[in-house]
């Protein structure tokens, strides 16, 4: 089927294929929020398969940090991707090729789309992708990226029924702000509360290791 508007079933009456094709998108869990009419670019038409190929297959599988040939692997990409090609990574409604535009927008630092990866985090349309957008927030380290990480979390630790990136956009804001996020404290044990396997110690070496390689990966453009 078209991907092309999927994003407009979400919640509107979907037949199987549209369920199914929701699901492999990403979209597994499709919840009410008050960011429904907060706008994200959308692309007029889907994404190439040779364009898939080159610029997602390789990377939207990858958790940070990674091996060394990997990441000679993405800094070659990173010296041949442009900020158009990751805004038309990002105006896909697959969770694989936003993966790769946070990755690689952290990894050249395109500020810029601070505003995108922003709105993109506190939607949470898809699953898998909000890693990628915390490190891409935490790199860029502007007001912006940090107001994002805050509203997503005064909201999402609210919500104890969604198990999405809190960990990771909690590690980003105490990357960036220690102060806010020990602020956020009492909410985050609140939320934890019945997630006896969430941990945060964890969560937060993943985050800095991940951060590390991205500097590996930068270094290896030179």
């Amino acid at each position: 089927m078209n991907f092309r508007q999927l994003w407009k079933k979400m919640f509107s009456k979907r037949n199987e294929e549209e369920d199914i094709a929701l699901h492999v998108a990403g979209a597994t869990v499709r919840h009410r929020h008050p960011f429904e009419d907060v706008d994200v670019p959308r692309n007029n038409e889907d994404l190439s398969r040779e364009f898939i190929d080159k610029w997602v297959v390789p990377f939207y599988m990858v958790n940070l940090p990674t091996y060394d040939s990997k990441i000679k692997e993405f800094a070659a990409s990173s010296n041949e991707i442009t900020i158009d090609i990751v805004k038309k990574l990002l105006g896909d409604f697959n969770f694989r090729p936003r993966i790769s535009a946070a990755y690689f927008a952290a990894i050249n630092n395109y500020k810029e789309l601070d505003d995108i990866i922003g709105r993109h985090l506190i939607k949470s349309e898809v699953a898998y992708a909000g890693f990628g957008y915390c490190l891409a927030l935490a790199t860029f380290a502007t007001d912006r990226s940090k107001g994002y990480l805050m509203t997503y979390l005064d909201y999402y630790l609210d919500r104890k029924d969604l198990y999405f990136d809190q960990s990771s956009a909690f590690c980003a804001l105490e990357y960036l702000d220690n102060e806010s996020a020990t602020n956020l404290v009492n909410k985050w044990n609140s939320f934890i509360s019945d997630k006896p396997y969430w941990n945060l110690d964890k969560s937060r070496k993943y985050f800095t290791d991940s951060m590390s390689s991205l500097e590996k990966i930068r270094q290896a453009k030179n």
